[in-house]
């Protein structure tokens, strides 16, 4: 599924383009990162990301927003603020200060640990997961366990980019299967 066109007139994919740069072999030789910097930057072009992902929070009746270290809570704070429902941070092992549900998972050059605290949820909550890109699927698909771990359902995973390539919603399809997935560009 995809986001809706630029509340302000034109495809927001095309916008995305324009302001998400690719710098090679960062942070190790071989990756291509995707810098949002250039994106966060500009009003005109983040305001209408924050809305349309706040409209999918809306639309999938999600009660809280679970953004995922680190660049998913720049999107997801705003966008629970604009939803009108709470955020929740999912963070690096070790950085919360109280106690945590932990998943360990791959990604695209290694592995890590991500942590939710155990009362971030009320039971049978539902929730959004937020994060900036969409790669291999292990921090999204980490997320959901850890959602549900928490007693919430995961019901979607809405991001700025998927990395068509490295098959990450087939892997988050599969393991989350009740979760629709929202991007606002695919590459």
């Amino acid at each position: 599924m995809s986001f809706p066109e630029n509340p302000g007139g034109g495809d927001l994919s095309k916008v995305l383009a324009t302001r998400i740069l690719d710098v090679p072999d960062y942070p190790q030789p071989g990756v291509v990162f995707k810098d949002i910097t250039p994106l966060l930057g500009d009003p005109s072009a983040f305001a209408p990301v924050v809305e349309a992902m706040a409209e999918q929070v809306r639309a999938a009746g999600a009660t809280r927003v679970a953004g995922l270290e680190a660049r998913g809570f720049i999107l997801a704070a705003p966008v629970a603020l604009a939803a009108g429902v709470g955020f929740v941070p999912v963070r690096k092992a070790g950085k919360l200060p109280r106690d945590t549900y932990r998943e360990d998972y791959h990604l695209e050059y290694g592995t890590a640990t991500i942590e939710v605290h155990r009362d971030a949820f009320e039971p049978g909550e539902r929730v959004m997961i937020v994060d900036d890109i969409l790669a291999t699927g292990g921090t999204a698909v980490a997320a959901a366990n850890l959602v549900r771990d928490a007693g919430a359902e995961p019901v979607g995973l809405a991001v700025l980019m998927e990395l068509g390539f490295l098959h990450g919603r087939e892997r988050f399809e599969a393991a989350v299967p009740e979760a629709a997935i929202h991007t606002l560009l695919v590459v």
